[in-house]
């Protein structure tokens, strides 16, 4: 697949990337985001949704320490979604690989 470039310099995607999340910290409505960069409302939201449905099971270590006063598990995974998945030690990897694929189904 050819990749096209915009004035960035930058292939297609990830320049729609780029916009996405620069829209979503922004502030700005998607109208007004769209109408100050000069693209279509259209394609915004046509590419914010392609960039959604392929990132699968996104997710960030949050804490990998637990506070005293509150037990945690040692790996908690925030997930695309907001939901969180807390991995406690020993958790067997076909469990694992179940869960994240529910979890995929589900988004």
């Amino acid at each position: 697949m050819r990749s096209i470039h915009n004035e960035k310099g930058l292939p297609r995607r990830e320049y729609w990337q780029e916009l996405v999340s620069q829209q979503e910290q922004s502030g700005l409505s998607v109208h007004a985001f769209c109408k100050q960069r000069d693209v279509t409302e259209a394609s915004f939201y046509n590419w914010r949704k392609q960039l959604r449905n392929n990132t699968g099971v996104g997710f960030a270590l949050v804490d990998a320490q637990g506070k005293a006063d509150k037990p945690k598990a040692p790996v908690e995974l925030v997930l695309a979604s907001g939901d969180r998945v807390q991995i406690a030690p020993g958790v067997d990897a076909a469990t694992l690989r179940m869960v994240i694929g529910v979890l995929r189904e589900r988004s």
